[in-house]
């Protein structure tokens, strides 16, 4: 009688603890799901790059001074934005010879825009637009590929593409106040394409 009873508790406590352990595995698998959920959803925007006003406006039919109205933004956001250097060799080693261009009220040089960010109807304004940079150095790790002139690389440069861009690129760029010495403009693209973005800071200040 003794065995029987002395069975029959073993059982009792084993379904005790396998409920116990199911029970204590139940809030690990909740809070899983909700990191992944929200690691992927940032609120981001899917833009467009065109390399000049004609491909926007073929794109976006009866947006054309939309689109000629962003362009010049973005041209005027360059002159304060882009990446600055005391020399235009400076510039070239970075973003190719006869891509840089004398910066406007200043004796610095920084790279021409080769294209320009653009959507519509974005965080309550008609448009949204921000100057692209590209290099056509092959010794730039950056050869070839949209650059903002923040330092975030939007892949392969072309006629046209179609990007997501997280919220925090969203942002107003902050304006240039300094230099950059030759390869820094490099290193913080290759910073800020190796995941260290959230830490990364511009070239304003």
């Amino acid at each position: 009688m003794y065995d029987v009873l002395k069975g029959i508790d073993m059982k009792r406590s084993q379904q005790v603890i396998r409920a116990q352990m199911r029970k204590s595995w139940k809030p690990t698998v909740t809070i899983m799901a909700i990191i992944l959920v929200s690691g992927c959803s940032d609120n981001g925007k899917t833009m467009n790059i065109y390399a000049n006003v004609p491909d926007c406006i073929d794109d976006n039919p009866g947006y054309s001074n939309v689109c000629r109205a962003a362009y010049q933004d973005a041209v005027d956001s360059a002159a304060s934005t882009a990446p600055k250097y005391d020399s235009r060799d400076d510039c070239n080693h970075e973003f190719g010879y006869n891509s840089c261009i004398r910066a406007p009220q200043n004796d610095w040089f920084m790279p021409a825009m080769a294209g320009f960010m653009f959507g519509r109807a974005i965080n309550n304004q008609p448009y949204y637009q921000q100057p692209i940079f590209s290099s056509t150095y092959p010794g730039s790790s950056y050869y070839g590929s949209w650059i903002s002139s923040d330092g975030y690389s939007y892949g392969k440069k072309g006629r046209y593409s179609k990007v997501y861009v997280p919220k925090d690129h969203l942002k107003q760029k902050p304006a240039v106040t300094k230099t950059i010495s030759r390869g820094g403009f490099g290193s913080k693209v290759a910073a800020k394409s190796s995941w260290s973005r959230s830490s990364s800071k511009g070239w304003g200040g």
